[in-house]
């Protein structure tokens, strides 16, 4: 058992948690009607005890549909007719998707709505790239319900076509959204000793507009109290362009994984559909490491660096591709970056030496990528029966530029390549490849490449319980190491819950294995999902062969909660075992995380950067 217990507090468990009902739990959406579902409303009763049973909900059974399915597919049968008409319908937390009329009116639900705005239909239309008066495109249109439903304040969201009588040519569009409850926040203790909280609300005023505010109190902190926040709009003034601006004295840094002061402006706008045409982002922000808890000098890295990052790209012949068929869906994009890291006062220890963290580092970058990507509808992947969105296709990116760190200066190339490959009978795959390296004096130097699959296996049921088994294997090489850091283990290429930075080396090749549970009851709007997994991880030395490989592994299994309605995520609760491992990681651990982002990577594309194997 670690020494730290992390808590997480939900707000709305404390506001709502005992008042739930089963209208307000996530439906599965049927490919047919909205109008048919049959919900009962808890009643309240004076007993707690009794309470909490009544609570216990039954999800769909193994008849519910799964949602597999191209997401084009509903729209292919009006392709070309007139969008006359788009209308908006959107339904707050407490309501059922397949019928608007039902409504939870427990005191949770009742206590929610006075604190929580539906998203208002400006904000939805604004977030529409289909326009009336124009020809329906069935890929653009499910391009465009998915990149609704990957906002973060919008539960799930449908586009329904209906015909209009006696305009054979004409469509209507009725766009019909969900909210989350979108107001959240969680707590840390370390006893009385450290305690941090942060609230939010991702949807404040109903505006699609993020505001989050985090505290700190630390005993042995030099200045006891820190605090932070950021505000972000999305989509400012239909252009796609999500705003964040944020200050404060306690970021953890994204280099060093401690404590740091920030200030920051990020501007970013993502290939929203495969017929958009640019996308693009700019970070700008001012990064200081003091000695907050009078620590010794010598233990200690004290810096001050500033970092411009920006980059933008444009898609390749679009104009021209939609004007002949818009159906084709291959795309070449370019894009170019450009970034500065500047260390105005670099760590003492570190001054002079060559460093992948606290070296001055510029680059200027091209990428041209090559993709295809559509996708399927499914369930049970990351979520608790919602509507996710994977994808299938490829995407082909090679990079090449120009790279200083320090006073070593150097070209650069790489590719990184991914085939999604989705089966009919509902299995889901990814192979990747990374590769990259930098030219010096006519040899490669820092060199590696990173090779793996993916596999999240058909979905099947044993009675009512839905069971989902996901399979990842990787391995990495690194050769001719000068500057970059070494291969670890802890991180996402290693075995789980592993923490120790002790295990390094230039070859790497992982293994895991986990089983989930998808139990077919709701406690207060809650799904349950219990696991099993299994680790191995092998680890080269460097300069060794790959036979001196040191193993390492994890084993254990968890439990991870979701109320598919609230904009906080997934809760796990995790117990580790390590049986082969440095010797500060023997043994047991468990950890309580909360607000774990559990989606399907499905960007078009990225910003160009080098190649990262950790």
């Amino acid at each position: 058992m670690g020494k730290r217990l992390s808590i997480s507090i939900l707000l709305w468990w404390c506001l709502f948690g005992w008042g739930q009902a089963a209208a307000q739990s996530t439906p599965v959406i049927d490919t047919g009607s909205l109008n048919n579902l049959q919900v009962s409303h808890n009643k309240f009763v004076n007993n707690i005890f009794q309470q909490a049973v009544n609570s216990i909900k039954k999800t769909p059974g193994p008849g519910a549909s799964y949602l597999n399915g191209k997401s084009e597919d509903p729209y292919l049968p009006y392709q070309g007719k007139i969008i006359r008409h788009i209308n908006i319908e959107t339904i707050n937390f407490d309501r059922s998707f397949k019928d608007t009329s039902l409504r939870d009116n427990t005191l949770g639900s009742r206590v929610g709505r006075r604190l929580h705005m539906t998203t208002s239909n400006f904000v939805i239309r604004n977030n529409l790239f289909i326009k009336e008066n124009t020809p329906l495109n069935a890929f653009k249109v499910a391009d465009n319900e998915r990149f609704i439903r990957s906002l973060e304040y919008i539960h799930d969201a449908r586009f329904i076509v209906d015909t209009v009588e006696g305009a054979t040519d004409s469509v209507d569009v009725t766009v019909i959204t969900k909210d989350l409850f979108s107001i959240a926040g969680g707590m840390e203790a370390d006893g009385l000793n450290r305690i941090s909280a942060n609230v939010y609300d991702a949807n404040l005023a109903g505006m699609g507009q993020r505001l989050e505010l985090t505290g700190l109190y630390a005993k042995t902190r030099e200045n006891h109290f820190g605090f932070g926040g950021y505000y972000r709009k999305n989509n400012m003034f239909h252009t796609f362009i999500d705003a964040t601006i944020g200050y404060s004295t306690v970021n953890i840094s994204p280099l060093t994984n401690s404590e740091q002061t920030t200030e920051y402006l990020t501007l970013s706008r993502p290939l929203i559909s495969p017929y958009s045409r640019v996308a693009g982002a700019l970070t700008i922000s001012h990064n200081e490491a003091y000695n907050s808890y009078n620590l010794p000098d010598s233990q200690i890295f004290k810096y001050r660096y500033n970092l411009f990052d920006a980059w933008a790209g444009y898609n390749l012949g679009i104009k021209l591709l939609t004007a002949t068929n818009n159906t084709i869906r291959d795309r070449r994009f370019l894009s170019f970056r450009v970034f500065d890291r500047q260390f105005v006062r670099p760590p003492y220890q570190i001054e002079g030496r060559y460093n992948p963290i606290y070296n001055s580092a510029q680059a200027a970058l091209a990428q041209i990528t090559f993709f295809r990507q559509d996708y399927y509808r499914s369930q049970y992947i990351y979520g608790f029966g919602f509507t996710e969105d994977l994808p299938y296709g490829y995407n082909i990116a090679i990079t090449t530029g120009w790279h200083r760190q320090l006073d070593l200066q150097r070209p650069y190339g790489g590719i990184n390549a991914t085939h999604f490959i989705a089966t009919k009978k509902g299995d889901f795959i990814k192979l990747y490849l990374r590769a990259g390296g930098y030219l010096h004096e006519g040899s490669v130097q820092d060199g590696g490449f990173l090779v793996g699959a993916t596999i999240h296996g058909r979905l099947f049921n044993i009675d009512e319980t839905k069971v989902r088994s996901y399979i990842n294997a990787s391995y990495t090489h690194l050769y001719n190491r000068t500057t970059t850091e070494p291969l670890r283990i802890n991180n996402d290429f290693g075995p789980r819950g592993f923490l120790s930075d002790s295990a390094f080396g230039s070859q790497r090749l992982t293994i895991q294995l986990e089983t989930v549970f998808y139990l077919p009851y709701k406690l207060w709007g809650f799904q349950f999902a219990p696991f099993p997994y299994l680790d191995f991880t092998g680890v080269t030395p460097q300069d060794a062969p790959f036979s001196k490989s040191n193993l390492y592994t994890s084993l254990g299994g968890g439990i991870r909660a979701r109320n598919e309605n609230l904009v906080f995520e997934t809760i796990e609760a995790r117990a580790y075992f390590f049986p082969v491992a440095p010797n500060n990681m023997k043994g047991f651990k468990v950890v309580v995380n909360a607000n774990l982002r559990y989606r399907y990577a499905n960007n078009y594309i990225t910003a160009p950067e080098l190649l990262k194997l950790n």
